[in-house]
């Protein structure tokens, strides 16, 4: 499988999308560029199951096609590009990377916006991520539920807080869709799809320990804690019979 070099930014086609061969490193250094450049600039958080449902959902398919960074989001993206000759540095996580962007935020200047979770979800992460790194500028939150007709006050409420960053945990595809549909009118440089990085933040849900991330088993801690999580986990065998049988063609 060939490599494609799009923007500076080296990528890996992959079950008709790509992802981009960066370290955490080089992905704070590129959304830093992003901020300098000015908006938008989507960036997604590829996993397996987005592979899988861009498959099947055109318009999620040119999306994440489009994206201006597409990092590796899963053990299994990792495995895939492994096994297609195209090894990744390491996997590039959406709670990770917002992590360290509230992280550096105090000596960069960032300004960030949480949208989405559930009612006090955004709230709760936001104020544990600025007691956690003291000077972290998170300039606005909301909660997901929210009806069309509320949007053009809560696209204005965004505009009005001047975000650098806006972090949408709407669950995929929802989250992709929603930046695609309105990241020209919100002009923020950087708008990243972050699924359940809140409700981790907030301490409503808890990462694996270390060793199962290291083993690839994050998705079973995650299935153990929460069974109704079945409907992701269940395309984990899809994407690894898309990857064999792309392999075998």
């Amino acid at each position: 499988m060939a490599v494609a070099l799009t923007d500076n930014l080296e990528s890996v086609p992959l079950h008709g999308v790509r992802v981009h061969r960066l370290t955490m490193a080089e992905t704070l250094e590129t959304l830093g560029r992003f901020i300098r450049e000015g908006g938008p600039h989507h960036v997604v958080t590829l996993d397996s199951s987005m592979c899988v449902l861009a498959r099947d959902d055109a318009a999620l398919r040119q999306i994440v096609a489009n994206a201006e960074l597409s990092t590796p989001d899963s053990a299994g993206v990792l495995w895939a590009c492994r096994r297609f000759g195209c090894p990744l540095p390491q996997r590039v996580s959406g709670v990770e990377i917002v992590e360290e962007l509230c992280r550096i935020a105090p000596e960069k200047g960032y300004r960030l916006f949480f949208l989405g979770a559930a009612p006090g979800v955004a709230e709760d992460a936001a104020r544990k991520m600025r007691d956690r790194y003291p000077g972290c500028e998170i300039v606005g939150t909301r909660d997901g539920f929210f009806r069309q007709e509320d949007e053009p006050a809560l696209l204005d409420e965004i505009r009005t807080a001047h975000p650098d960053i806006l972090c949408v945990a709407l669950g995929i595809p929802k989250q992709e869709k929603w930046i695609a549909r309105h990241r020209d009118a919100l002009g923020v440089p950087v708008l990243i799809g972050v699924g359940g990085t809140f409700d981790v933040y907030s301490g409503r849900v808890k990462r694996a320990p270390k060793w199962m991330q290291r083993l690839s088993l994050e998705w079973l801690y995650r299935l153990a804690r929460n069974p109704r999580k079945i409907g992701k986990v269940m395309t984990l065998p899809k994407f690894v019979l898309m990857t064999l049988r792309a392999k075998r063609s």
